[in-house]
Parts: C-alpha cells; structure tokens; sequence
C-alpha cells in the first residue's frame, strides 16, 4: 500500500493518537508489542491502556476474555506497525460485548470518555454488532443515541473506523457466534453514515503473479435501518430495490487474510491474525498519518473518499478490487452475497489504498473549516 514509502519520508503518525475500542485489553500488550517492534525493527510502542468503567480481573481459562486479549493486541500491532510515531489509547471495557446490546452501552460510554478527555482525533473500532441483533425497539434506542454521537464528534474533528465484519454478506446471531443469521445483514457500528466502513481483500497467487482480491469473508451490503448517505448519491443510487436508498458498506478495504498479514505476537506467541479486525486498524493508522501531513485532524472523511472514488484519480488513489464475492455459506446456512466490480462494491468498498498517492488527495478533498 506505498506505507515503506510515507515512513521514509518521516510520516509516521507523530503527534497523532489512535484510540482502540476493546473488552477487557490484554494484562500482556507492554510486552507483547515490545517483542512485535524488536523483531520488524519499529520503534518503542507509546501506549496507555485504561480502563475508565472499573478493572478487569483477567482470567486466562476464560475464552471471551482470551478473544479480546487478541483482538486488543492485534489491533495495536497493526496501528503500530503502519504509524509507528503515533501514540495508542486502548480504552478497555470491564463488560463482555457479544451482540444484541450485551457491551454496546459500555462501548459508547468510553467513547464518551474519549471525546471527553481530548484521548485522541481517530478511534478504531475493530468489532461489530449484527443489525439483526439490534432491530427491537432498545436496539433502536441505542442506535440512534450512536448516530447522534458519531455525527455531533465528526463535527469536532473526530475519524471513526470501523470493521465490516467477517461472515460476509450476513453475521452472527445474538449470544451464538456459531449462528449465522439466514439473511443478508450487516454490521452495527460500520454501517453507521457518520463511520468509515472497512472490508477485507486478500492477496493469491498463480506461482508467477500477485492479485489482491476480495477476501471471502468481506462483511458488506446494505443497512436495513440507514438511509442512504448524500454521499452515496450516484453510487448506490441505481441499485435495485431493496438495496437502492440505503446505506451500502463497506467504504474502503485492506489486507484480512491471516496468510499473507504480518506474524503477530499475541500473548507471546506468534501467529498469523486476520479478519476485518486487522483492515480497520490499518485505516485507523493510515489517517494518524494524514492528519500528521495535513497539520490537523481530517474529522468526517467518507465524502472526501466518496468525492475521489468518483473522479479520475481513483485509479491511482485505490487498488480497485474486481475479483471475488462475499457469500456466506458456513454452519449449515447459506446466503448470496454480493460481486466485487469496477468502482465501488458492497465487498470491499472503493477498493484498499495507494497511500502515497491517496492521503495527499484525501487532505486535499477536506473542506476547510
């Protein structure tokens, strides 16, 4: 994605934070990203874990709380790795986040507490909630208390990413996370207009070759509950009912495929991670780095992607992906999903990033305050 060539130039993330979204965090992230920059040579990781809703007694025979272990330490690596200069705030939340609103209300409560504070201008939120999950009249509720959120701290300078999803064009019912659900859905918080959905594409080969494409598990395709965003107007617009006049995810895209990811230290063992989890914060690095070139925080970025994503410089801004689907077909349900194409798709957005050529233009498409 060029990131070797913006950190030659010094673009590294400096004087920028990324603020994570977590349960629980990880009692091991100190030295599990220290030994992550010594072996890629980075250097010294600035972290501050908090846990502002009460401590976490970590317990290792509990599986939730090992799943976040990772995910917290993933995420981080990842930011890291991209803006290796940025400073990191994992907020932690000391309650499990399933689906439905199990966790969701903790969610927004430490990004209360991060606008609040002043933590940091971009927040990654490398988890979702199924719309499905989320249709009763509280689900409603919390929804729409999100949206006022995100839309009132986009307006102060805040970039908000978010993972797609990877059960492709559907997701996971409430408390079962090995029920799919038997339709299309897709993922609460990405989904949100005011949020930076982001999918995920994967590299093959033929022994001769490279391609990036489509990674299969891609969440993408269109809210049951959100309008169309302006934005949107003359991408999504000439879909066929139901899909027209709604909201289409994801945005953007970035390498979700576990095999051709970097080797991550997690919990001190080093394994391949993938999965939207690991795209969203690559995007969440890849803007620290834009605001650090554009001397202030981007805030609200999607009409800007959307503004370059239908010009002519989309052809060298993004890595347009043409190759691959998101059907879901796993656990014994099976749901069509949608193409990746030309332009944008309800599988990997616009495409993933040429960094070095996208952020410049991306500053560029930002209306002055």
């Amino acid at each position: 994605y060029g990131i070797d060539q913006l950190i030659a130039q010094g673009l590294t993330g400096k004087g920028q934070t990324v603020v994570d979204i977590v349960s629980y965090g990880s009692p091991t992230l100190p030295q599990d990203v220290a030994a992550f920059s010594e072996r890629y040579g980075l250097p010294p990781a600035v972290i501050d874990e908090q846990y502002p809703l009460g401590p976490v007694s970590f317990d290792v025979s509990n599986a939730e709380m090992v799943s976040w272990q990772a995910e917290t330490e993933l995420d981080v690596e990842v930011i890291h790795a991209v803006a290796p200069a940025a400073k990191i705030v994992v907020l932690a939340s000391s309650a499990d986040a399933t689906e439905g609103l199990v966790g969701l209300p903790e969610f927004r409560k430490l990004e209360q507490y991060a606008f609040d504070n002043h933590l940091g201008a971009i927040v990654s939120q490398s988890w979702d909630f199924s719309e499905y999950t989320l249709r009763d009249a509280a689900g409603r509720a919390e929804r729409q208390a999100w949206d006022a959120f995100f839309q009132a701290t986009t307006r102060q300078g805040v970039t908000y990413l978010a993972a797609s999803g990877d059960f492709g064009a559907t997701d996971v019912l409430a408390f079962d996370p090995h029920q799919l659900v038997p339709a299309r859905t897709v993922a609460f918080p990405s989904d949100d207009p005011w949020v930076t959905s982001v999918g995920g594409t994967m590299v093959e080969t033929d022994g001769t070759q490279f391609r990036e494409v489509s990674w299969p598990a891609s969440g993408g395709g269109f809210s049951a509950f959100n309008a169309m965003p302006a934005y949107q107007q003359g991408v999504t617009a000439t879909l066929p009912a139901p899909f027209s006049g709604k909201r289409g995810v994801p945005d953007v895209a970035g390498n979700a495929y576990s095999k051709t990811q970097l080797i991550f230290n997690i919990a001190g063992k080093w394994q391949p991670v993938g999965g939207t989890s690991a795209s969203a914060p690559l995007w969440a690095a890849l803007i620290a780095i834009a605001n650090q070139m554009a001397g202030c925080n981007l805030g609200f970025i999607n009409p800007a992607l959307y503004q370059i994503g239908l010009s002519d410089k989309a052809a060298h801004d993004f890595h347009d992906i043409t190759v691959g689907n998101n059907n879901a077909d796993a656990n014994g349900v099976a749901v069509q999903g949608f193409n990746a194409g030309p332009g944008w798709d309800a599988v990997t957005g616009w495409g993933s990033p040429n960094a070095p050529s996208l952020l410049p233009d991306l500053i560029a498409a930002i209306p002055a305050t």
